[in-house]
């Protein structure tokens, strides 16, 4: 059951780490700037962030336990 929710937490990471968008290229952040998914761009790119710390913690954590538990 660990290495499900380890499996699955890495595929979530990968788009999550990926889909994140470069500050500097002003293609990419126009875009991000006229498209209203998650809100303002500031607030969207906070909770990413946010979102992306918790889940990589919890990736060590669950890998910790794993590697524990064997």
């Amino acid at each position: 059951m660990l290495k499900f929710f380890l499996v699955f937490l890495s595929i979530f990471l990968i788009p999550i780490i990926l889909f994140r968008v470069p500050q500097q290229d002003a293609g990419l952040s126009s875009f991000a700037t006229k498209n209203s998914f998650l809100g303002s761009p500031g607030k969207a790119q906070k909770f990413l962030n946010i979102l992306t710390a918790f889940a990589i913690l919890l990736y060590l954590l669950l890998a910790i336990l794993s590697n524990l538990s064997n």
